[in-house]
């Protein structure tokens, strides 16, 4: 549809009642403010854009999106015509487990309770072509299932159908070794190739920001990837074969503008180096699979995901891809940055609203992180609530049955089209700059995510951003979750490696592995014969062989400074019986001390320490005494502005005079006329909103040897 065929749109009104104009509604807005400007309610985000507290019509009238109908290009509005009414998103739980006996019995079970796609997630080591003994003991079994021969997929895939059961499993940088293994199981247990379906995809790119190293020339990882895809479109055309996750971009701490640049490079530079190798447009974007993970701010997501979809669509236009192969096709996960170890239950809230705003965004599949994602592998409850959250979403809040429900949303689609508008500009800077390997090799892809990271970690620090449980709110008599032990674990690594090097020794294999000259059918012929998963890498790959190497992204989560505070208190009251103490000198009424004494209480509980209060002292003696007999390290005084000047200047002294070991504090901002009185009387520091707080109290956890 043309921008000249768009229809008209009009709002229908009252006559009676006249229609107010936005500059009459912006005088009684700040009348209601008491004179605050109408530019203070303006946000800016990380992305640099601009969010205003109202959006009208008149915002989106141009916008050149706006005429077109879900399931028509440029797709911003979806894929399909109907929506999730034709085709509902798949449910694409990750499975985690290690052992291929717990994959199996966790996937027989949830697939009978709505799971639709065996989302496998596998370990390090069988990402890089390693057979156990031969890995890293960090990258065996950790966070994902170990496979090195056929037998594992014999366990791993007993009474799972998996010509009824799509696939999710993200191969690393290189695709045919695993391949190689899945496609020797089905060959085996007398399935057809063109019975697979759903992604077994490589993301060499992905997987070098991530961990900093592909064991293998990027020519090997590019023909890699044709050769696959081109296999998988003659016979397996059910199957997609090529990643762009842009996960490790955000668990770095990148945002969302940052996000969709890196993937549409990334995903045009897939398109160049596969038609360099004779995969032509149509296929190479049918076969290719957009990973977003979906952060906490509801309609900033939104607007990515529908903004991923336009100008995906653009860029396949742009190199004579069809309508059909304009059409994205987006998996998403809820963050893991914004998790916490800290009040875990909390996640569940969180990854709610993420999966939310997904499905609104249009994804075609979702896993949904369970709340102990960043504590443990796992267990049954806490999949079986991130499971049932998707289920409710669909079968409870009925989101399938609204056609694109954020369309026609004056915020969403203005917000979508600014975040198209710099994506673009982005992902044209780092096309002219050589593209994305290029930008990686140089560093400056890190360099841009490590800007937004550290401002996402002042604004924690400073309390700025809130992470409910950890750096506001925080809930001192909360039980942790219980881990692995690390005894355990350690075990079950060792027994791995050790019954890989006997089946090598034991086993006689057949076929003749000449190194670097393999074919995929070769290999799916010697993995029946017992060949494992490191020797079919190495006739496939050899490792090491033209190495690439760049400074991964640094993944955190916003949470992690805060949980050091609070592991060094846990520790603390291991020592001496107690957590470190604060005493709340809380003076005058109530309604003059309570703000500050509760600002003061939330400040230094979300460091771990015990906060003393009281409902107020009705003298300086009565307060001094009960400091000084509190047994805490620090005293706060908590009043009004107005009777600061007369009892900052007596009491300091005397609780000094009591304790001279005490630290004491003024909560608020000093006047500057008083303020060098206040420390001659003896206040350390003042305390406010812009305290930085993680900085305030890792200082004061050290300097009373709280932390070691």
């Amino acid at each position: 549809m043309s921008h000249s065929d768009k229809p008209s749109f009009s709002l229908p009104t009252f006559e009676e009642f006249p229609l107010p104009s936005f500059e009459e509604w912006q005088k009684a807005a700040e009348k209601a403010l008491k004179g605050t400007s109408y530019a203070k309610l303006i946000r800016t985000t990380y992305e640099g854009l601009s969010i205003e507290p109202l959006y009208r019509s008149e915002q989106t009238a141009n916008l050149p999106h706006m005429g077109s109908l879900p399931g028509f290009a440029p797709f911003v509005r979806g894929t399909h015509s109907l929506g999730y009414l034709s085709k509902a998103w798949e449910v694409a739980q990750e499975y985690t487990a290690g052992h291929a006996e717990d994959f199996n019995r966790q996937a027989q079970f949830e697939l009978q309770r709505g799971q639709s796609v065996l989302n496998i997630v596998l370990d390090r080591a069988t990402r890089k072509g390693q057979d156990p003994d031969q890995a890293h003991s960090e990258d065996l079994m950790m966070g994902g299932l170990s496979l090195y021969n056929l037998d594992d997929l014999k366990t791993a895939f007993k009474g799972i159908d998996l010509a009824q059961v799509p696939l999710m499993i993200h191969t690393g940088a290189f695709a045919l070794p695993v391949a190689s293994l899945v496609l020797a199981y089905m060959d085996k247990n007398g399935y057809q190739p063109s019975q697979l379906q759903g992604v077994m995809a490589a993301d060499p790119l992905g997987t070098l920001a991530e961990e900093g190293r592909l064991d293998g020339s990027m020519d090997r990882v590019y023909d890699d990837m044709a050769t696959w895809t081109q296999w998988a479109a003659e016979h397996s055309p059910r199957l997609q074969t090529i990643f762009v996750r842009v996960y490790p971009y955000h668990d770095g701490g990148a945002h969302a503008v940052q996000e969709l640049a890196y993937a549409l490079a990334t995903g045009v530079e897939y398109l160049r180096e596969l038609q360099e190798r004779s995969v032509d447009i149509q296929m190479a974007s049918k076969a290719m699979v957009f990973s977003f993970s979906i952060g906490s701010h509801f309609f900033m997501e939104i607007a990515k995901l529908r903004a991923a979809k336009m100008l995906w669509a653009k860029v396949i236009e742009a190199f004579g891809g069809n309508e059909d192969a304009q059409k994205m096709k987006i998996h998403a996960r809820t963050s893991v940055w914004n998790k916490t170890l800290l009040d875990p239950y909390v996640n569940m809230l969180r990854s709610t609203a993420e999966a939310f705003a997904g499905i609104v965004g249009g994804v075609d599949s979702l896993h949904v992180s369970p709340f102990d994602e960043v504590v443990r592998t796992p267990d049954e409850f806490s999949r079986r609530i991130a499971r049932n959250t998707q289920l409710i979403l669909e079968s409870e809040a009925h989101l399938g049955k609204v056609i694109d429900p954020s369309g026609g949303s004056w915020y969403v689609e203005a917000l979508t089209d600014q975040v198209a508008e710099q994506a673009w500009k982005l992902f044209q800077e780092i096309e002219a700059s050589g593209g994305m390997l290029n930008q990686l090799k140089n560093g400056a892809i890190q360099r841009q995510v490590k800007v937004i990271a550290e401002q996402r970690r002042t604004n924690v620090s400073q309390r700025k951003d809130r992470i409910v449980g950890t750096n506001m709110y925080a809930n001192l008599q909360e039980k942790s979750l219980s881990r692995l032990s690390n005894e355990a674990r350690d075990s079950a690594q060792q027994q791995r490696s050790a019954s890989a090097s006997r089946y090598r020794q034991e086993r006689q294999l057949q076929a003749h592995l000449e190194t670097g000259k393999m074919k995929l059918e070769e290999a799916v012929v010697a993995i029946g014969e017992g060949a494992t998963l490191g020797e079919i890498t190495q006739a496939l790959h050899p490792i090491h062989e033209g190495a690439v190497t760049v400074s991964p992204i640094d993944a955190s989560r916003g949470s992690v400074l805060f949980e050091e505070l609070r592991k060094a208190a846990e520790a603390y009251k291991e020592r001496t019986g107690g957590y470190p103490k604060i005493f709340l000198a809380n003076l005058g009424s109530v309604a003059e001390h309570k703000p500050r004494a509760d600002f003061s209480a939330s400040f230094f509980q979300v460091g771990g320490f015990e906060v003393i209060s009281n409902q107020g002292f009705v003298s300086i003696e009565e307060a001094s005494l009960a400091a000084s007999q509190s047994g805490a390290i620090a005293t706060v005084i908590c009043s009004a502005d107005s009777l600061y000047p007369e009892l900052v200047p007596a009491l300091v002294p005397r609780i000094k005079d009591l304790n001279p070991h005490m630290i004491v504090y003024m909560a608020g901002v000093p006047a500057e006329v008083h303020s060098e009185s206040y420390k001659q009387a003896g206040v350390d520091q003042f305390i406010h909103l812009k305290t930085n707080c993680f900085e305030f109290l890792s200082n004061l956890q050290r300097e009373r040897g709280i932390s070691l």
